[in-house]
C-alpha cells in the first residue's frame, strides 16, 4: 500500500479532494437510486467505496487511503460523470429549455438534430412524460408532433383533457435512432442515456410543479418508478412516486400504432383513453 503522506501540503490536498469526490458521489448516487436504475446499497454500488463502509483489503483511514481505493472511487464516479447539468436557479421552462439546447450529457446529441425539450406552462396541473422524441419531433424541435402525437391528441380529446393545459415532455430529450437507408428508425434509449437525462426531468417537475404525472410507456414509467415497474400490470392506477407527486402509468401512444389489426387497435385505444380518464379525475 502506498501512503499519500509525503508532506503536510500533500496530505491536506488529498483529504480535500477525497471529501469533495465523496460529496459528488453521494449526490449522484442519490439521484440514481431515486430512479432505481442502479444497484441497491451493498451490491456493488457506491456504498462499496464511500467512507463509512468497509472494503476488503482497503484501509478506511483517510490518512492511509490507497491508490487502489482512489481508483475504485474514480471508476464508480465515471459512471455518472456524464449527466445533464440543469441551471440550479432556473425558475421557468424557458430557462431550462435554453440551457438544454447545448446539453451533451450523453452521446445522443452527436447524431440528433436538436434537443427536444418539454412544452407547456409552469403550473400545469398535469404533466405527460413519454420516452424520447421521434423523427418528426427531432426535426421540428417539439414533443409529440408526429404520428404518435396525433394518437395522443385524439385520446386526450376523448378523455376530456385539453392538451394546451398540460405539460408534455420526454424522459430523454434527444432522438436515438438507427439509419436504414434514408430512413431513421426509432431505437429505445438505454439506461445510461435515461440516467443522463433524468436531471432535466427532475428540473421540469421542480419548475412546473404538476399535480399529477402521466407516464407514457415503459421507459418513462421505469425512469420514474424503477426498472421493476410493469405498465402492463399497473396501468390506470394512481400511485405515489419518488417525487411525492401522484402518477398514472399507461401505454405509449406509438404502441397503438403498432397494433396488428383494427380490432386490437381499437381495444388498445379504448384502454389508453380509460387510463387518461383516471388521470383526468385525479388532476
Amino acid at each position: 500500500m502506498l501512503d499519500y503522506r509525503q508532506n503536510a501540503r500533500g496530505d491536506e490536498a488529498c483529504r480535500a479532494h477525497h471529501a469533495a469526490t465523496a460529496v459528488q458521489l453521494a449526490d449522484l448516487d442519490r439521484r440514481a437510486r431515486a430512479a432505481d436504475l442502479d444497484a441497491a446499497p451493498g451490491t456493488g454500488g457506491f456504498d462499496d467505496v464511500l467512507p463509512g463502509s468497509a472494503v476488503a483489503g482497503v484501509d478506511q483511514d483517510l490518512d492511509k487511503i490507497s491508490f487502489g481505493h482512489y481508483a475504485s472511487i474514480s471508476t464508480q464516479f465515471g459512471r455518472y460523470l456524464n449527466v445533464a447539468q440543469p441551471p440550479a436557479k432556473a425558475k421557468t421552462v424557458g430557462e431550462l429549455s435554453a440551457a438544454a439546447a447545448a446539453c451533451q450529457g450523453c452521446d445522443l446529441w452527436q447524431e440528433a438534430t436538436q434537443t427536444v425539450f418539454g412544452e407547456g406552462k409552469e403550473g400545469a396541473r398535469m404533466m405527460l412524460v413519454g420516452e424520447q422524441p421521434g423523427d418528426q419531433e427531432d426535426l421540428q424541435g417539439r414533443p409529440f408532433v408526429g404520428p404518435a402525437g396525433r394518437v395522443l391528441e385524439q385520446a386526450l380529446d376523448e378523455a376530456g383533457i385539453d392538451r394546451r393545459r398540460v405539460y408534455v415532455t420526454n424522459a430523454v430529450k434527444h432522438f436515438r435512432f438507427t439509419r436504414r437507408g434514408k430512413r431513421r428508425l426509432h431505437e429505445k434509449p438505454n439506461a445510461a442515456q435515461v440516467r443522463a437525462c433524468r436531471p432535466w426531468l427532475e428540473a421540469e417537475i421542480e419548475v412546473v410543479k404538476p399535480g399529477l404525472i402521466v407516464l407514457l410507456g415503459a421507459t418513462a414509467a421505469q425512469s420514474v418508478m424503477g426498472p421493476a415497474f410493469r405498465v402492463s400490470k399497473q396501468h390506470g392506477e394512481v400511485l405515489e412516486s419518488p417525487f411525492g407527486i401522484p402518477v398514472v402509468a399507461t401505454v405509449h401512444p406509438s404502441s397503438i400504432l403498432r397494433s396488428v389489426d383494427d380490432k386490437s387497435r381499437d381495444a388498445a385505444m379504448s384502454s389508453f383513453i380509460a387510463d387518461l380518464m383516471v388521470a383526468a379525475k385525479q388532476a
